[in-house]
């Protein structure tokens, strides 16, 4: 009897196996919003880069980038923070001085200040030491990606602050926001609003929050309640709504178990605008009726004294988007909201395998820095840096090669800016932080995002570090005070 051939359904079945595999590989991204992991015939042996430390990454090449601070003041006429070269150079000798003086030793992860002078964060430390003649509270802006929102990190870092600095609420509270049933901060809704962002059309002004809120109809709602699941967060004595534009809204607030009732015409506007009552609050509710046209920023739950930290996180965004803030309304915003210090975290949206260098990020962020300088001149700007971040390879997790060449770049910008910058990935641990962070149950299994836990971890170095900085900047102004020279 003659045995079948079955080579030919064989090699049928091997190449509909290869070309099935071939088009898992050139699958998109994302489908339906769903991200897709691609299918790596050769992941098992392709040779991935290996990250390598931060200061190994330094050469020669890239020192031409990073000038002397004598360069970089371009004249006695032209004075930074009002102080003349000479001034600056000798303010960089008394910081040095009071550096190597200091238990350097206590601070995990410093704060490298890379302005000219070390004046990177004066504005800020000045505004903390007048806090009580300053007649406004300290703000602080922190603008980042999904690492930040919910109030991760930010949470635990405001309450330290108020602690410290006394003050108290949540600050500003977006109309609505994805994650605001995860935020343990605030408890908030909206209805009948319409959400505009940066990263999906420019036609809106946008300013530091990066979205614009504008009413589907003639009516619209707010509503929020306070929690006391942080300290300073369970009442505010000031409660803003802060609006870009309104034709002939009528706004009714209801506020503390219906015990107060407001009813307020809104001005007309076209300009950031600011409504303010003071009292107590611990919960209530905005009505606004003949609302078509109006457009919305968010509340803000606060103290008008104090510090205040307002979490402006935006899901996806890589950061260098911000260079199309609109300088105008930025200003404007700046006059009924004057902040003292910008932070910017950034990263996790940027790194990825497809992309081993990141001069390109560098660039976009320096122009993004010098921008957000133009639009609020009198405001400190601290850069953060890209966390750890780990994928799977060699049978195990590890951190991405490319999230250390984008902290690299990262470090550039800072430098070349001219900005204070702070090492998150120091922070985690170096490289594998990110590893252990998630075996303490600090991060989350996805090996990119933290846990609160992780964040009052983060939180408490960032502090701390502040704290340290701050010390070293009373030093230097004990030192350069009349009182100290005429001695």
């Amino acid at each position: 009897m003659t045995e079948k051939n079955y080579f030919g359904r064989l090699v049928v079945i091997l190449l509909m196996t290869l070309v099935a595999c071939t088009g898992m590989y050139l699958l998109p991204d994302k489908v339906l919003g769903f991200k897709l992991k691609k299918v790596d015939l050769l992941s098992d042996v392709r040779v991935k880069a290996q990250p390598i430390p931060l200061d190994l990454q330094i050469n020669e090449q890239d020192e031409e980038l990073f000038l002397p601070i004598d360069t970089l003041v371009i004249s006695d006429t032209v004075p930074v923070h009002g102080l003349t070269a000479d001034q600056l150079l000798e303010r960089e000798t008394i910081y040095q001085m009071a550096a190597s003086s200091s238990k350097t030793d206590s601070i995990q992860v410093r704060i490298e200040d890379f302005s000219v002078g070390y004046t990177g964060l004066k504005h800020f430390f000045s505004a903390l030491n007048r806090i009580h003649s300053l007649e406004r509270p300290v703000r602080i802006a922190f603008l980042g990606d999904s690492f930040i929102e919910g109030d991760i990190i930010l949470a635990d870092f405001r309450a330290m602050m108020q602690d410290r600095f006394g003050g108290g609420g949540v600050g500003f509270v977006p109309v609505t926001s994805k994650v605001e049933q995860y935020r343990p901060t605030i408890n908030q809704s909206s209805k009948g609003w319409k959400t505009n962002s940066i990263l999906s059309e420019r036609t809106h002004r946008y300013v530091l929050p990066c979205v614009v809120f504008e009413t589907e109809d003639d009516e619209a709602v707010i509503t929020f309640k306070t929690v006391n699941a942080y300290s300073g967060l369970d009442k505010a004595s000031s409660i803003k709504f802060i609006y870009s534009k309104n034709e002939q809204s009528e706004m009714h607030l209801i506020c503390n178990h219906l015990q107060d009732t407001i009813v307020d015409i809104l001005p007309v506007t076209e300009t950031i605008t600011q409504y303010e009552k003071e009292g107590v609050f611990t919960d209530g509710t905005f009505y606004f009726r003949n609302a078509k046209g109006l457009q919305a920023l968010g509340i803000a739950l606060e103290d008008n004294t104090g510090v205040v930290v307002d979490n402006f996180s935006l899901r996806g965004n890589s950061g260098v988007v911000l260079d199309a803030l609109d300088m105008n309304s930025c200003m404007e915003l700046h006059e009924i909201r004057p902040y003292d210090l910008i932070i910017l975290q950034y990263g996790l949206n940027v790194a990825t395998e497809q992309v081993q260098e990141y001069g390109w990020y560098r660039d976009r962020m320096v122009k993004v820095i010098q921008h957000i300088r133009e639009c609020f001149p009198e405001t400190d700007i601290l850069l953060l840096s890209v966390s750890d971040r780990s994928n799977y390879r060699d049978g195990a997790y590890q951190t991405m090669p490319e999230v250390v060449s984008l902290l690299r770049a990262q470090y550039q910008a800072a430098r070349i800016a001219q900005v204070p910058f702070w090492n998150v990935f120091d922070a985690m641990g170096g490289e594998n932080g990110m590893v252990r962070y998630v075996d303490r149950r600090w991060a989350s299994k996805d090996y990119t995002h933290l846990s609160f836990r992780g964040g009052k971890e983060i939180a408490s170095l960032l502090f701390d570090a502040f704290i340290f900085e701050k010390e070293l900047y009373d030093k230097m102004e004990e030192t350069e005070s009349p009182e100290s020279l005429n001695n």
